[in-house]
C-alpha cells in the first residue's frame, strides 16, 4: 500500500538515507565507484534539511514505510527523485512523479524539467520526458553524465 505526505523536519535522515542507498545500491550499475564516492555524500544536514523545507517535498510510504521522496522547485525544476533500494519497481517513483505532476498544474506550469542520471532516464522517458542535452557534471572533482530531459505539461480538464 502505497502513499504519499508531505516532507517533515523530522524526514532529514530517512531522505539522506534513501538518497545515499539509491545512489550506491540503484545507480552504481551505471556509474563507477568514483563516482558513486564523489556523488554519494551529505556533508551538511542542516543544508539538506533547509533545501527540503524551501520547496514542495513529498516522501512516499510502503505500508508506513518511507520508501522515497521528490520535490519540486519553483519554476518547475524536479530536483530530487530517489526510490529506496527496498522499494525499486513498485511503483514508488510512479506516485512521487504524479505527485510533482499534480502539484505543476495547481502552480500553473507548463514545463516540468529534470536533470536525470543514466539509472533514471529510461523511467523518465517512458512517462514523457524528452531528452534535451547529455550534461556532464562536476561533483567532488568527479565528472559525472546526466541527461536535462523535460516534459510538457498538458492542461487539466
Amino acid at each position: 500500500m502505497l502513499a504519499i505526505r508531505n516532507y517533515v523536519p523530522e524526514d532529514v535522515d530517512v531522505t539522506i538515507e534513501i538518497f545515499l542507498r539509491a545512489i550506491r545500491e540503484v545507480a552504481s550499475k551505471d556509474y563507477n565507484p568514483e563516482q558513486i564516492h564523489a556523488w554519494a555524500q551529505v556533508e551538511d544536514a542542516a543544508a539538506w534539511a533547509r533545501a527540503r523545507a524551501s520547496r514542495p517535498t513529498w516522501v512516499a510510504t510502503c505500508k508506513g514505510m518511507p520508501a522515497g521522496f521528490s520535490d519540486l522547485e519553483p519554476r518547475g525544476h524536479l530536483d530530487m527523485m530517489y526510490v529506496h533500494p527496498q522499494f525499486q519497481r513498485r511503483g514508488v517513483a510512479s506516485l512521487l512523479l504524479k505527485t510533482v505532476e499534480a502539484a505543476a498544474h495547481e502552480q500553473g506550469l507548463t514545463l516540468i524539467t529534470t536533470a536525470a542520471s543514466l539509472t533514471a532516464h529510461a523511467f523518465f522517458q517512458r512517462r514523457g520526458f524528452v531528452v534535451v542535452a547529455v550534461q556532464e557534471v562536476q561533483k567532488r572533482g568527479r565528472t559525472l553524465k546526466n541527461l536535462r530531459m523535460e516534459k510538457r505539461l498538458t492542461a487539466v480538464r
